[in-house]
Parts: structure tokens; sequence; C-alpha cells
């Protein structure tokens, strides 16, 4: 899988920017067929996953434990946290693993995309018809050319003490 795929700006409508330090990047991921966005300092590697073993008794959130390159983590589904209805049974699922605080995470999704770079002057207020619990797990909502994309407050989404 290519970890590099080609880089587009998001621009204001008014034309280009210059892009500062202070702009964000990050990649595109689709659940649901809505996109939304992770930062990229977040992602340590995009995969395929086989095998999930459940977690009796554990939040609907979590689907199970997964092997990672050795390594046991918790396989998180990005549609459950946002309570968006569970995919039909695919073979393989798509996956992004992640560190958070210290412990390893793996965050189901259908679908990634390009990387994006964040213009600040794109950056709006949320929209107040947004949808309660995808505002629970957005840092920010940015304007793009066809449409907005929400920047997932990567804490929130693995906060499972506070509940969406």
């Amino acid at each position: 899988m290519n970890l590099n795929p080609p880089r587009r700006e998001a621009e204001p409508p008014d034309g280009p920017v210059r892009r500062e330090e202070s702009d964000r990047h990050c990649f595109i991921v689709y659940v649901g067929g809505e996109p939304f966005g992770l930062p990229v300092d977040c992602v340590q590697t995009i995969f395929q996953i086989e095998a999930v073993t459940p977690v009796p008794l554990g939040p609907h959130e979590i689907v199970g434990l997964v092997n990672l390159r050795g390594k046991i983590v918790t396989a998180v589904s990005l549609r459950r946290r946002l309570h968006m209805p569970d995919a039909r049974q695919a073979k393989s699922r798509l996956a992004i693993g992640m560190e958070h605080r210290g412990e390893n995470f793996t965050l189901l999704i259908d679908e990634v995309g390009d990387v994006i770079f964040l213009n600040p002057q794109t950056q709006i207020a949320l929209p107040p018809h947004l949808d309660q619990h995808r505002a629970k797990l957005t840092e920010a909502v940015y304007r793009l050319e066809n449409g907005i994309l929400s920047l997932l407050d990567v804490g929130s989404v693995f906060d499972f003490q506070r509940r969406v």
C-alpha cells in the first residue's frame, strides 16, 4: 500500500494562499462514504486486517484485538464511534495504526484518500446542523472545494470514558 499518496492543498474560495508552518496536513479517510480528516502526525501505518479477536464486555466501539507486527492492539470502529451502522461484513478491513497516550490502537475505516494541507483560512465554525456524535469527535471543520471536512480530534476518538 502506498503511504505517500499525492498531496493536494485545500485552498480558500478566493484563491491560493502561501503555505505557512501553521498549516495542518491530514489524511482523508472515509466512513460510510463521508470524508473525515486525521492528522498525519498521528498515523503510524495503514494496513488490512483479516482477523479480529472479540473483547467480551468491552465498549461497543471496540471491535476487538488485532495483531500488528507482533503487537496486540485494540481495534476501534470509527463507524461505531460516529454512531453509524456497521458495514456488511467484508473479507478484510482497512485499518490505521495509531498511538495515543502510550497505547497502540487501530482505527477501522472504509477507505483512505489523499493527504491534503488544510489552510487555516479555510477553517469554519462548527455548522449547527452537524450531527452531535460527529461534533463531539471533531477538532475543527474546514471548507473544501467540494464540501466540508471534519478534522477528527484523536483524543476524543480514543476517550472511551466520554460517551458520544
